[in-house]
């Protein structure tokens, strides 16, 4: 029987990993808009509306065309690979993948809630904390991409710590970028 199905498990493999890119860049590209339209709230107006509105009609228009369409289609891809090949789920790389992805599907509804939030007016997050929380997403596409491709546990040992040194290194780049943002706006 799988060997019927198998053709057909290798094309949801590659719908699965072209809607990942694509959710990815959704997700990369919406919370740069995201920081550029907490930091247009610190404009003088007329500028300030004007830049604002814009952010808002982006927002929307890449979260409905791009992120969610291309979040719905990768789930729908993967749900439809490990039905036909159930083996998957008996493997033990496959429950921290799906950990990893339960936590990729968390971290976008915060997203889509950020998108409504800029929506309303409402900015809870500075432009450095949503540059730290960017970070987050290529931490999850990281450590995915990692079980995935390493499949066993000692890997996942040297991954993790792997994962975390680029998550540190990150961290400070994006602390570095912050000082150096402020210092060129002092010289200005």
């Amino acid at each position: 029987m799988i060997e019927t199905l198998q053709p057909y498990y290798y094309y949801f493999l590659a719908v699965h990993i072209v809607f990942v890119i694509s959710w990815m860049a959704g997700l990369f590209y919406i919370l740069s808009l995201f920081i550029y339209h907490t930091e247009a709230n610190e404009k003088p107006e007329p500028e300030k509306s004007i830049l604002i509105n814009q952010f808002v009609k982006m927002e929307a228009t890449l979260w409905k065309i791009i992120a969610m369409p291309a979040m719905v289609i990768t789930v729908l891809a993967g749900v439809s690979m490990l039905t036909l090949h159930p083996v998957l789920l008996q493997m033990p790389w496959m429950h921290v993948k799906l950990g990893f992805v339960i936590g990729l599907l968390i971290y976008h509804f915060i997203c889509q809630n950020i998108v409504k939030q800029l929506k309303n007016n409402q900015f809870k997050l500075s432009s450095f904390q949503l540059r730290l929380w960017r970070e987050l997403a290529t931490i999850f596409m990281i450590a995915i991409v990692f079980v995935v491709i390493l499949k066993n546990a000692i890997n996942w040992v040297y991954g993790l710590i792997g994962i975390m040194g680029v998550a540190l290194v990150i961290m400070i780049a994006v602390k570095l970028y912050k000082n150096y943002r402020l210092k060129n706006k002092l010289k200005d």
